[in-house]
């Protein structure tokens, strides 16, 4: 095969992987947390299956709803997948690597976020409005924050495209308290975007505190289902980009053998399983906290990711 041909399969891999992976991370902290509630909880493989139960329903649409509406979900997919498949999960330096930029990412991701913040307002419904402000008052302090840790990274590494960061981590630049702040700065605003406990319960529909399922409320059939695969999937994607600037080791450099790529393919697994059972340990041993509380935990990550990179300036001028 030529190396052109080499590329595209690996590039096909890479997005392959990220979709088909997404339901079973979900589906590992689910198990996680039964398991350690004591319960017996759903099967491991009880995503996958709820997708295809969903596909396979006929959508019910409002009347009062538009084209948006209808087009939301497929728009999230769209760009949530695109940003998934661009974080270098197991290689570096693969077809689309160029276009791997954290700067691309966030505004991929905030595309998202829009569109399904406009999709819960179109109904007109009480909660789809409760749900989109609420969204909209997170993404603001939680957006910065991820702005400033990009900025904190960039700082350190010389560039915000991810195989550079990742390479430049690899290679080590050392014990720094700017990279620990925006490593808790970046878990905090994960959970934030995921709606994951202690700021919101993806397991419950209680009115007066859920976000992201009361945009939701109105879909039905492949559209939820299409939703629901997008929100899998901005889940691997943190934690993706978490284990590609913060946990780098294994992952196969540009122009690497095929055998180190599939050895760094199933390092990536590896590393995913363990991030779901630490996600579903830490959801089992902390409370959900109360909705107007998490402004002030989401803006903890905005102040850890200033103070970062005001150390970061500040030890680069003593020098």
């Amino acid at each position: 095969m030529t190396n052109l041909a080499v590329d595209l399969v690996f590039q096909f891999l890479q997005m392959t992987l990220v979709i088909g992976l997404a339901p079973l991370l979900t589906g590992l902290v689910r198990v996680v947390k039964a398991r350690l509630l004591r319960r017996r909880g759903p099967p491991l493989l009880q995503p996958y299956r709820d997708l295809a139960r969903l596909a396979r329903k006929e959508a019910i649409v409002a009347d009062s709803a538009s084209w948006l509406f209808r087009m939301a979900p497929y728009l999230v997919f769209a760009a949530t997948w695109v940003a998934a498949a661009l974080i270098p999960t197991f290689a570096t330096g693969l077809l689309f690597s160029w276009s791997a930029d954290l700067i691309a990412i966030v505004a991929l991701l905030g595309s998202a976020r829009f569109f399904l913040a406009l999709a819960g307002l179109d109904v007109g419904t009480s909660f789809g409005g409760l749900g989109a402000s609420r969204e909209a008052m997170f993404a603001s302090l939680a957006e910065p924050a991820m702005i400033v840790i990009v900025f904190s990274l960039a700082l350190i590494a010389g560039s915000t495209q991810l195989s550079t960061v990742a390479a430049a981590m690899t290679s080590g630049v050392g014990l720094r308290v700017t990279l620990g702040m925006a490593l808790i700065a970046l878990v905090i605003v994960a959970v934030a975007e995921n709606g994951r406990i202690p700021v919101d319960n993806p397991a419950t529909h209680l009115e007066l505190t859920m976000v992201h399922e009361a945009m939701i409320l109105e879909y039905s059939g492949r559209h939820l289902a299409v939703i629901e695969l997008a929100s899998m999937l901005k889940l691997l994607l943190y934690v993706s980009l978490i284990i590609c600037v913060f946990a780098p080791w294994g992952i196969a450099i540009a122009d690497a053998g095929i055998g180190d790529r599939l050895a760094g393919a199933a390092l990536y697994v590896a590393k995913l399983g363990v991030a779901g059972v630490l996600l579903g340990a830490f959801e089992t041993s902390i409370a959900k906290m109360r909705v107007f509380r998490a402004p002030n935990f989401i803006g903890a990550a905005l102040m850890l990711g200033f103070l970062g990179a005001l150390l970061l300036f500040v030890s680069r001028t003593l020098k």
